[in-house]
């Protein structure tokens, strides 16, 4: 009698995981075809004739699109059967691509960039969604997260992909490049993901209760907070760091990639350990790491005041700390998104496509809040203000956190 538990078990458990890959690569995806544009500026900018400013304007309007789009997509979805959506998704991505490829001038690009991010405003929250409506309970935490290891891989790997085709092959095959990680992504999607599989309709009433969930706008409200905070400081992080070491731009984009790579390993960490710890605990550490890797942001601009230290001994003291910098805000910068996924889902599951919908608004619009925000304070006091003020903000983010309780942080059983 006890054979057939265990066979429906394992069953659930091996459909959980095909699916946990498929989305995951789906993930990556997405994210990779985000982070090209930035890989590729210059190039872009060269090859349709405008300022390079002009063509980060790609990057803005993509953050924008997604940020309104993740809830209304949300609001407009729910009824749709969630193999289709997200295997269709992927294919509007790859046909999105495929015209940017194609643009003729930097108009054309633009719109077909909003078109096509709208893929973006769909997929990623509502994978997040799908995932917790596939794995058991117990389970539900460290799969949520663990399909975000894919858009921390794509942060790693998409600027990189993107400056290499984009300097040898031509800006075109980048989004061509996209267009095809898309097409697979949906293959494996539409093979792996059950079908049948729909969340609750996503009524006045339920945005309603998402508003009236303390926790749940507690949870939010962290997310905007943590964004905003690191993007007043990371938005402009390459300048600064070229401003602060006077280092070669490979030497900048190596120190990019370090971070990076210390993020695929934090998300990593963070999926395979938050069944046991919990959402509520994965943020406070994911927080925690990203407040020391800001401290030591700070510590390089105190390094480098002037009359502090002779300025050779400035530059030598300011890479140490700079690997900090990149090792613990790194460890901490994807894992959070990862545990606050989590935590909306095991906070309410049924409201999980909305509120993981707004999470994801949030962090958009947390990003450009600190852009904003760190723009202004270049212009008025320098970039040595930065590391100060994303501090304060985390840690009014910490503070907030803290506060909320109720998130299932008790230990998941059978979660390895």
């Amino acid at each position: 009698m006890s054979a057939g538990p265990r066979a429906s078990d394992a069953a659930r458990t091996a459909r959980t995981s095909a699916a946990v890959r498929a989305l995951l690569f789906g993930n990556f995806a997405i994210g990779a075809g985000v982070m090209v544009v930035a890989g590729m500026l210059g190039d872009l900018a060269l090859g349709l004739g405008v300022s390079v400013p002009t063509a980060g304007q790609l990057i803005t309007l993509a953050a924008f699109v997604t940020c309104v789009g993740a809830p209304l997509s949300a609001a407009l979805t729910s009824r749709i059967d969630r193999r289709a959506l997200l295997a269709g998704s992927l294919v509007f991505y790859a046909f999105g691509h495929l015209l940017c490829a194609l643009a003729p001038g930097y108009t054309w690009l633009a719109l077909a960039r909003a078109f096509t991010v709208v893929s973006a405003a769909i997929f990623t929250p509502q994978a997040a969604a799908t995932i917790a409506l596939i794995a058991p309970p117990a389970e539900r935490s460290k799969a949520v997260s663990a399909i975000f290891v894919g858009w921390s891989i794509a942060s790693v790997l998409g600027m990189p992909i993107g400056n290499l085709l984009g300097a040898y092959a031509g800006w075109r095959w980048g989004f061509g490049a996209a267009a095809l990680l898309a097409a697979v992504g949906a293959i494996w999607v539409r093979r792996t993901i059950p079908a049948g599989l729909t969340v609750p309709p996503l009524s006045a009433a339920a945005w309603r209760a998402v508003a009236d969930n303390r926790l749940l706008v507690g949870v939010l409200a962290v997310t905007l907070l943590s964004a905003a905070g690191q993007f007043t400081l990371f938005a402009y992080i390459a300048p600064a760091l070229t401003a602060a070491t006077q280092a070669s731009p490979a030497a900048i984009a190596g120190m990019l990639g370090l971070f990076g790579a210390f993020g695929v390993i934090g998300n990593m960490w963070t999926a395979r350990h938050i069944g046991r710890r919990g959402p509520d605990r994965a943020v406070a550490a994911s927080l925690a790491a990203i407040m020391i890797g800001v401290a030591f942001a700070m510590a390089v601009t105190l390094a480098l005041a002037p009359g502090v230290l002779p300025p050779l001994a400035a530059r030598w003291t300011a890479w140490p700390l700079l690997f900090a910098a990149c090792l613990f805000w790194g460890l901490g910068c994807f894992a959070m998104n990862s545990a606050q996924q989590a935590r909306l889902a095991a906070i309410a599951p049924a409201l999980a496509s909305a509120s993981i919908a707004l999470n994801t608004s949030g962090m958009y619009g947390g990003q450009a809040i600190g852009a904003g925000l760190g723009g202004a304070l270049i212009a008025a006091v320098g970039m040595g203000a930065l590391p100060w003020v994303a501090g304060a903000l985390l840690a009014l983010t910490a503070r907030l956190s803290s506060r909320l309780r109720g998130t299932h942080d008790a230990p998941a059983h059978g979660v390895p």
